[in-house]
């Protein structure tokens, strides 16, 4: 309330208030408190808003602000920062597919620097029934010319192409690359003066080698959690490598599997499209097939992720540079029953080729092969072979690593653990434990 010139200290007023003014008085009196009502509840209201939106079915909330203060990633470069940057860019050709159907299943194909390669997956991929109905992620360990060329040419989809920002293959001279104060090979660190742990068996980390298992980790937290177009879907997500073939009937079977899956394997957390022994084309029976899951177009959900993502530091400790042999036998046996993924009885992708996966063009010992890839595609692959009809063959024991495998090694650096544990925190609030 203003002092007027009237109301001096020490006195009393002279003031005298009429009825006109008393009605003044309390309308504005009424007005005030009817506005402070108004403020409050729509305090408590945005208050209540913030708290609901906060609590997710879906899973962590995501938050740049807390990306930006809790993870302490590796110091980027120009490169890393550009291609962080064209990461945000939208897929391709919106413009020739511009809806999807709702069941639609995206594709996620990681790559490395094998164009020869890269050039069949892609060929195979446009052959596939229903690869126009998709959004097809391709996902670059490192940056080569030749092959971003390949996928810039893709036009029978939607296409989005994202790059690991902290690749090896893209640090010259720092971490996650070789920085010169490296230890290498079996170097003795104290001796040497030189940085890094070694694994198990005495040796120190490789770029080349451990940037198998950072870019699988890196793509799968990314397109799960961190991708506008991925990060909210719940459904199945397919993953493919490029050296893949896959048939022309494999997607629309794939579709079939993920349908079936509830009613013939409740059990089963995941669908295939080949055997988990790489050399099987199938068993040929008029059966689906349940057995533990392989790495060749292999397909699961939200639901599966979080509980994978749940094991982040098994993951990140285990010494061992393979992510398939990482999962295999530290990951999947602690979810307490038996992973199982479905499959049909004849398989739609095949492995191929000769050279690994981190074996490109650019390295001084690289593995070229150049001979042709021969694979028959006969008339049972290029429809769906797969019936509703059938049930399910369950492979009990299979062949595989067993409790106490230790691992190959080649991933003893500390480094390496903390790089994969940041690559788990980027999107959540908090890492799991």
């Amino acid at each position: 309330m203003s002092v007027s010139a009237g109301m001096v200290p020490g006195r009393k007023s002279q003031v005298k208030v009429g009825s006109f003014g008393r009605f003044v008085l309390v309308s504005v009196i009424v007005t005030s408190l009817i506005l402070l009502s108004v403020s409050l509840i729509r305090t408590n209201s945005a208050s209540n808003y913030a708290s609901e939106s906060n609590e997710s079915i879906n899973g962590p909330i995501h938050s740049a602000n807390f990306h930006n203060r809790r993870v302490k990633l590796p110091e980027q470069n120009v490169l890393s920062k550009s291609l962080e940057e064209r990461n945000g860019l939208p897929p391709r050709n919106l413009d020739l597919y511009p809806s999807l159907p709702k069941d639609h299943v995206v594709i996620v194909l990681y790559v490395h620097n094998r164009p020869q390669y890269l050039k069949v997956v892609i060929d195979s991929l446009s052959r596939v029934e229903g690869i126009n109905e998709t959004l097809l992620i391709v996902s670059h360990d490192g940056y080569f010319k030749e092959m971003n060329k390949i996928v810039e040419g893709v036009k029978f989809c939607r296409v989005k192409q994202i790059f690991a920002p902290y690749s090896p293959h893209i640090f010259n001279d720092s971490f996650p690359g070789v920085s010169p104060e490296d230890c290498r090979d079996k170097d003795n660190a104290s001796e040497k003066k030189c940085k890094g742990n070694p694994d198990q068996y005495g040796n120190h980390r490789s770029p080349k080698i451990v940037s198998l298992k950072h870019h699988w980790w890196w793509m799968m937290n990314t397109v799960w959690d961190g991708l506008d177009e991925t990060k909210d879907l719940l459904g199945h997500i397919l993953f493919i490598e490029e050296d893949h073939f896959i048939f022309p009937n494999a997607y629309r079977n794939l579709q079939l599997l993920i349908k079936l899956k509830p009613e013939k394997c409740s059990s089963c957390f995941a669908v295939n499209l080949a055997p988990w022994d790489v050399k099987s084309r199938g068993e040929g029976i008029s059966q689906l097939v349940a057995e533990r899951m392989g790495n060749v177009g292999y397909s699961f959900d939200r639901m599966v992720w979080k509980k994978i993502h749940n094991k982040a530091k098994g993951f990140c400790y285990f010494d061992e540079y393979n992510w398939d042999i990482t999962m295999w036998s530290q990951v999947y046996p602690s979810f307490g029953s038996p992973v199982y993924t479905l499959r049909g009885p004849r398989s739609s992708a095949v492995h191929f080729g000769k050279c690994g996966l981190h074996q490109g063009q650019g390295d001084k010992d690289a593995c070229l092969d150049d001979s042709s890839i021969n694979i028959e595609v006969q008339n049972d692959d290029r429809v769906v072979n797969i019936s509703p009809k059938w049930d399910v063959f369950f492979y009990d024991h299979q062949a595989g690593y067993k409790a106490g495998f230790k691992g190959w090694g080649g991933w003893g650096d500390e480094r390496d653990h903390q790089l994969c544990l940041d690559f788990a925190s980027m999107y959540h609030q908090s890492l799991p434990t």
